[in-house]
């Protein structure tokens, strides 16, 4: 035989068969070393302890580093078979699914207070009255010729495809996390990452406050439902939430804040929004919790968990009596205020749902996901109706039209904003401009205008062409 040939992996382990057992366990000891130096693992220590703790082994040893772990994990790889290898993965993946499950079908809930009693009280009380004027309403829409109907829903898509860039402007030194128009439409309060926040006139984009008062990243600022109609403008018109944890109250004359929600530091609060009746604030926080507040007695009035992880956005239907909340678990959950009780679990969505809007209709929702996608779900089927694949990448916005609910635009990391139309959810306008991702978008109450902010440091409106 000569000594160039080489013999195949099944004819040495033939031979192994025939050798004294201390020259088998050597050649197999041998081939396992070979079979070492193959292996590649990832010189990224983080990597490798993940890798260790999927296949059920100790991330640490005592006095190890990250050049003996990933010897380790390299040595432990070449002992295991394909089989092995993927029997224990299996099994890690079905373990934690089982404790993922676990925790999904546990909904906690706080003992209230009385203060809790009498705001559920106020809550149903409003809810009644404005979900007793919906159905009026729908009822009249009802009565009208289907082709009159049809005739209003064809002009707002028109009127939506007319849309184009306004104007743009630079709003912070840093990017720009958040924007919402006032309630008038007469201005957009503007977020950044500065920890500064500011008001800014529309359409001539002119700056009319500038409030600082958060020391680090603003993640939102929302206006008060009657900020700029009926509200004294000395009273709490708009309220800002940061990464640390602060929530802080501001009015339209003065540049300081006015007071502080308090009781959810170090926690970040990703965003806060106003009940329809006014009276109360929900924050979504990522210590997996959102808390409902008393806004006349600055006072937290619940803290509810539910989720498994942190709580992104949260959003209340148009009578006020349901709020829906997503967060990084993937999952959505809409409660209802009344009763305290999560009456809909949504589960679809491959990762973290970053925003959600109700339809003006009263019973669907949109959330848009780290997933790429955007689902409609319909409150009385209690189910997913309409999966949208709706961007090249994640999610960051949905907002309905006001009013009618007849168009959704959706906002996202792929630099673009897209308007859908409802109920086909097919694409009526894709608006370009941007040049890094877009954190957030708005409609104006009046649907006159769009408003879009960016990680390019910049706010843009968007109108009618010959507007």
């Amino acid at each position: 035989m000569s000594g160039n040939e080489s013999m195949s992996e099944e004819e040495s382990y033939q031979d192994m068969e025939h050798l004294p057992d201390n020259q088998a366990e050597l050649l197999a000891e041998f081939e396992r070393r070979r079979r070492a130096r193959t292996i590649h693992v990832s010189t990224d220590d983080n990597e490798v302890k993940i890798n260790l703790r999927q296949l059920n082994e100790p991330i640490c040893l005592f006095g190890e580093g990250p050049a003996e772990r990933r010897e380790r994990l390299k040595n432990l790889v070449s002992r295991l078979s394909d089989d092995e290898i993927a029997r224990k993965l299996k099994k890690k993946e079905e373990q934690e699914k089982r404790e993922e499950e676990s925790q999904n079908e546990v909904t906690w809930y706080h003992e209230g207070s009385e203060l809790m009693l009498y705001g559920r009280f106020q809550i149903a009380e409003y809810s009644l009255k404005k979900a007793k004027e919906r159905i009026a309403e729908q009822k009249a829409q009802s009565q009208i010729l289907e082709i009159d109907r049809s005739a209003k829903i064809q002009e707002s898509y028109r009127h939506i495809r007319s849309f184009a860039n306004y104007c743009s402007q630079v709003g912070d030194i840093r990017p720009l996390s958040f924007c919402c128009f006032s309630p008038n439409s007469k201005m957009v309060a503007v977020s950044s990452w500065s920890g500064v926040c500011k008001l800014w006139t529309v359409p001539d984009c002119q700056l009319y406050r500038t409030y600082a008062g958060h020391t680090c990243n603003v993640s939102s600022m929302v206006f008060h439902p009657k900020s700029t109609l009926t509200l004294d403008t000395k009273s709490v018109n708009l309220v800002s939430t940061a990464f640390d944890g602060t929530v802080k109250l501001w009015n339209l004359e003065e540049e300081k804040p006015i007071g502080q929600l308090e009781g959810m530091e170090p926690a970040r609060v990703s965003k806060a929004e106003f009940h329809p009746s006014g009276k109360f604030l929900a924050c979504v926080c990522h210590d997996n919790s959102w808390r409902l507040w008393d806004m006349e007695r600055s006072e937290e009035i619940l803290h509810q968990e539910g989720h498994s992880r942190p709580v992104l956005d949260i959003a209340f239907q148009c009578d006020g009596s349901i709020c829906c909340t997503g967060g990084q678990d993937s999952y959505g959950r809409v409660w209802d205020l009344r009763t305290g009780r999560c009456i809909m679990f949504m589960e679809g969505h491959l990762k973290s749902i970053l925003s959600i809007d109700f339809n003006p209709n009263g019973y669907q929702v949109a959330t848009g996901s780290e997933d790429n996608t955007v689902r409609i779900w319909d409150l009385r089927q209690s189910k997913c109706i309409y999966t949208i694949p709706a961007h090249n990448n994640l999610i960051s916005k949905v907002k309905f039209q006001k009013g009618d609910g007849n168009y959704l635009v959706t906002a996202s990391y792929d630099y673009s904003l897209k308007v859908w139309a409802h109920p086909g959810w097919t694409p009526l306008k894709e608006l370009k401009g941007h040049e890094q991702k877009i954190m957030g978008c708005d409609i104006s109450d009046d649907n006159k205008w769009i408003v879009s902010c960016a990680f390019d440091k910049t706010f843009k409106f968007w109108s009618q062409e010959n507007f």
